[in-house]
């Protein structure tokens, strides 16, 4: 699980976070999440944190690219590169919660969007923007990767959670 903590994300982060602590406490050996923003950082040992205020306390002790800018391409290419050549990726599904707002090349984010869903079994992205009305996919760099998406789910609600946890399990 790749989680967008940019600046456009803030609103929906802590949500974001929490879901991601429920599902690393569930299934700690089989799940792996990670920030992405200007950087990439692994978060799933301190997901791993029974309580979830104190998990989410170790996280922002890990994270230092809080509510900044967006680098998609270059973020979604070092977690390809560093993890999931490695074998994380292969043959997982992939859940990346983001607007798709993208500060840098939208070729170069659609590229390594390729990449990572030729290692993949499926790639979902989670778009907290999707489920409001008048939402279309216009920004470039959720379009540079729409055409490498098994699907794409809106992320603004519990039900909207639901639905995500639901396309996982049958992906």
């Amino acid at each position: 699980m790749l989680i967008d903590i940019s600046g456009s994300m803030q609103p929906y982060a802590d949500s974001l976070l929490r879901l991601a602590h429920r599902i690393v406490r569930a299934m700690p050996n089989q799940v792996e999440v990670f920030t992405i923003g200007t950087r990439l950082t692994r978060i799933s040992p301190a997901l791993r944190v029974r309580q979830p205020d104190e998990a989410l306390a170790a996280v922002g002790r890990l994270v230092p690219d809080w509510s900044g800018g967006t680098r998609l391409g270059e973020v979604i290419g070092a977690f390809s590169s560093r993890w999931g050549r490695r074998g994380l990726a292969r043959s997982a599904v992939v859940v990346i919660a983001s607007d798709g707002w993208e500060r840098g090349d939208a070729q170069l984010l659609g590229e390594q969007m390729r990449q990572l869903r030729l290692l993949t079994y499926a790639v979902i992205w989670m778009n907290p923007h999707r489920g409001k009305a008048g939402y279309a996919p216009i920004q470039t760099g959720i379009q540079a990767c729409l055409p490498h998406l098994d699907r794409m789910v809106a992320g603004h609600s519990l039900a909207t959670f639901a639905e995500l946890l639901e396309v996982i399990a049958n992906a």
